[in-house]
């Protein structure tokens, strides 16, 4: 295998929640490979950053404040894309996040689950990946090339605790990811590839108070994850970056429909 099937210089990317630690380092890792990056996220001011950032490294970026709810948003925003780089070549589908009100807490049960927050955490994991795939896909479809990759998770594929209304709609995410690659192969010739990676545990501004404690040292629940996870460690957000650029590459151009764990072995070991 040649290194210019790795190549992905020259390509046009977007990243949803691009600001955020993951989607960012995506973002970084890619434009020190050449490609293109437009940063989509709600919040304008870390967005911007995010964009400044990148053209430090030398890049070209784009910032896009749009939210991944809004289809009219999402089509300007497809628009300014096509206007400036005139192609559409990767979508990371890298929004979300969860809520209080859909997570139960150590002292509560499902019976005290706030269903608006749940279906919130349902629409911007679920529906906020869906809505980006139909506008920007679309793109890809007319032209039969482009990469979709979504963000699934460890709660998709286990009962992890407390977090329902986040753990419900990566399933979700999972399942639309091998339909939509499905969609894509039949109808539009092959082209368009639909995939997914499920981290395991990476520490976060929305997760660190769950994993650890003030003082930097683990909670139960970050102690419990470390000795369920066989390398012993939580994630570092730059070790998503080689799966990234596989799936985007030419190299893994027969590869549609998976989700691969970037885990450290937590989906793989059975606790005994």
């Amino acid at each position: 295998m040649s290194n210019q099937e790795f190549d992905l210089a020259g390509k046009v990317a977007i990243i949803t929640g691009g600001s955020g630690a993951l989607g960012g380092s995506m973002a970084v890792h890619l434009i020190k490979q050449g490609v293109k990056v437009a940063i989509l996220d709600l919040r304008p001011e870390a967005t911007e950053s995010r964009v400044e950032e990148l053209k430090e490294l030398g890049g070209e970026a784009i910032a896009l404040v749009s939210s991944v709810l809004d289809k009219g948003q999402l089509q300007a925003a497809k628009d300014k894309i096509i206007k400036e780089w005139g192609k559409i070549d990767i979508l990371i589908n890298a929004a979300g996040g969860n809520m209080p009100g859909a997570t139960i807490a150590p002292d509560q049960t499902i019976f005290d689950l706030s269903i608006d927050d749940f279906k919130k955490v349902s629409d911007l994991n679920l529906n906020g990946t869906v809505l980006p795939s139909i506008v920007f896909g679309k793109v890809m479809a007319e032209n039969n090339a482009g990469v979709m990759i979504n963000i699934s998770s460890m709660t998709a594929q286990r009962a992890i605790t407390r977090v329902v209304g986040y753990s419900a709609a990566k399933a979700a995410i999972d399942n639309f990811t091998k339909w939509m690659s499905v969609e894509m192969a039949l109808k539009f010739g092959g082209g368009v590839r639909v995939n997914a990676i499920a981290p395991g545990f990476f520490i976060g501004e929305q997760n660190r108070k769950l994993l650890t404690n003030e003082d930097g040292s683990l909670t139960e629940r970050g102690k419990t994850i470390i000795t369920q996870t066989p390398m012993g460690r939580f994630g570092e957000a730059e070790e998503l970056n080689g799966t990234i650029h596989w799936l985007c590459s030419e190299a893994s151009k027969f590869v549609t429909g998976i989700v691969v764990p970037i885990d450290g072995g937590f989906s793989a070991y059975s606790g005994v």
